[in-house]
């Protein structure tokens, strides 16, 4: 069995993992880095065009997220043949998401924002749809070589990430015997406001594929979910209070939804008074109903839960309206999560960061380098000397940082403990350690090989294959 990473092997961008086994090209997920535009975000595809031993025969999507599933219409584009696998609901977010990515880039050109044309578009999309296949969680399918060659059995399991994210497990005869193989995807094993936790093979596996997102993090293992949800609404309230705005930066697939979700409890349950007025715009509120329409469907906490039942109001369109609208006190629940440069959650904070009474409230992953991450890095300088300034946008320049700034820990990833202790769960002779930067990855293994010496540990460089 032959496994190379295509995509970026110290970030969590870009993720794309090959793997040949028993005769069939097997490659897990293909997607976009966002912090590069254009071809530059793309996984290697030209490693594998430029080897006539290397071969795709399908890809199995874990996710949803653009750096799983961004760089999928490329994919099927360079290799016509591959056929494309996913769960039921990742299939509706992918037609939902790809199309209004491609739109996004189709605009960045408009606007002279984007360096390079558009990765793909609608006609494209519309054509490539018939590819897709979907299957249902734990029930197994086969995977054959356009060769012939031998196949493969897969089967996906609830991930506990977002809607239809899944741990895909690989299933085949090497030699004499059997080998399974299990990719963790984005996983996380604590239920979260709709999602349950995830769910996992019960045999022990060969070789474990997995996320290293929170490998870096020690405060996350010393947190729970429970502590957590009570801080943030305290913050919300407190906000509301003084007469203040709150921002909510959130991936508008599963964030968003999951942080509607936690507002609405806290109103019905008085922590929150039922007259604050809750923000949303975009997509968010297109993923909410198909959050809504598998409801019954896909692993829910509770099936009659309904996003868009959830008292929330359109953020105005024009920037005047808008402007008048963060005068007001209310919440913002607003993408992007990691407050990309030129979306709306940044454009919003930009607003409201020299006001003291106001707050950002950031509540999943911050990748370094990222505003979000810049914007916690200018919080911790405030602390130690008092005062700070952040640039969230270069063209507008350094703001002085005087609003509130938080981090809650609600997060849809696992942190490191909980990873070890699947780990243990799985019981893998072999760990591939993917989807971390170089610090989290590092602090997996050598935890790992503390813990359980026995098992061999693979940190895997872009393009270098290796034998598993």
């Amino acid at each position: 069995m032959r496994f190379v990473t295509l995509g970026a092997s110290d970030s969590i961008g870009a993720s794309c993992h090959l793997l040949q086994v028993a005769g069939v090209g097997v490659m897990l997920d293909a997607g976009t880095d966002p912090d590069e535009d254009g071809p530059d975000g793309l996984p290697m595809f030209d490693w594998v065009r430029k080897r006539s031993d290397v071969f795709i025969d399908h890809v199995l999507v874990s996710h949803a997220h653009h750096d799983h599933v961004g760089a999928l219409p490329v994919l099927v584009r360079e290799f016509p043949h591959v056929q494309v696998h996913m769960t039921r609901p990742t299939r509706e977010l992918a037609e939902f998401v790809l199309p209004a990515s491609a739109r996004l880039q189709k605009r960045r050109v408009r606007e002279g924002t984007a360096t390079s044309e558009p990765l793909f578009d609608e006609e494209e999309l519309d054509l490539q749809s018939f590819l897709y296949r979907s299957h249902d969680l734990e029930r197994r399918f086969r995977l054959n070589g356009v060769a012939g060659a031998g196949a493969v059995d897969a089967a996906f399991y609830h991930s506990g990430h977002i809607l239809g994210a899944a741990g895909i497990e690989l299933s085949f005869e090497e030699g004499d015997r059997l080998r399974r193989v299990f990719y963790s995807g984005d996983t996380n094993i604590r239920s979260q406001s709709i999602i349950p936790g995830g769910s996992y093979p019960d045999q022990p596996i060969d070789v474990l594929i997995l996320e290293s997102t929170l490998g870096a993090d020690p405060e996350a293992e010393l947190t729970t979910r429970r502590t957590e949800e009570l801080r943030f609404a305290e913050g919300l309230r407190r906000v509301w209070e003084r007469g203040g705005t709150a921002v909510v930066p959130v991936f508008a697939v599963g964030r968003a939804q999951e942080v509607l979700a936690l507002i609405d409890r806290y109103k019905r349950h008085g922590r929150l008074p039922a007259e604050v007025p809750v923000y949303t715009a975009g997509a968010m509120r297109a993923v909410a109903e198909l959050y809504d329409r598998t409801r019954y469907s896909s692993p829910r906490l509770n099936q009659e839960f309904v996003v868009e039942n959830v008292d929330q109001v359109r953020l105005p369109r024009s920037s005047a309206a808008r402007r008048r609208a963060l005068q007001e006190p209310g919440i913002h629940v607003i993408s992007s999560g990691m407050m990309f440069e030129r979306t709306l959650s940044n454009r919003i904070a930009q607003e409201l960061v020299a006001d003291e009474k106001n707050a950002v409230f950031l509540v999943g992953f911050a990748q370094e380098g990222t505003p979000a991450d810049r914007l916690l890095a200018a919080d911790a300088r405030r602390e130690e000397s008092g005062e700070a300034e952040v640039v969230l946008d270069p063209i507008r320049g350094s703001q002085p940082l005087c609003c509130q700034v938080e981090r809650f820990r609600l997060s849809g990833h696992s942190h490191r403990r909980d990873l070890l202790r699947l780990v243990e769960r799985l019981s893998p002779t072999t760990v591939v350690l993917v989807h971390g930067e170089t610090e989290a990855r590092q602090w997996m293994a050598d935890n790992i090989n503390f813990f359980y010496p026995d098992i061999d540990i693979i940190l895997p460089e872009t393009g270098v294959p290796y034998e598993l």
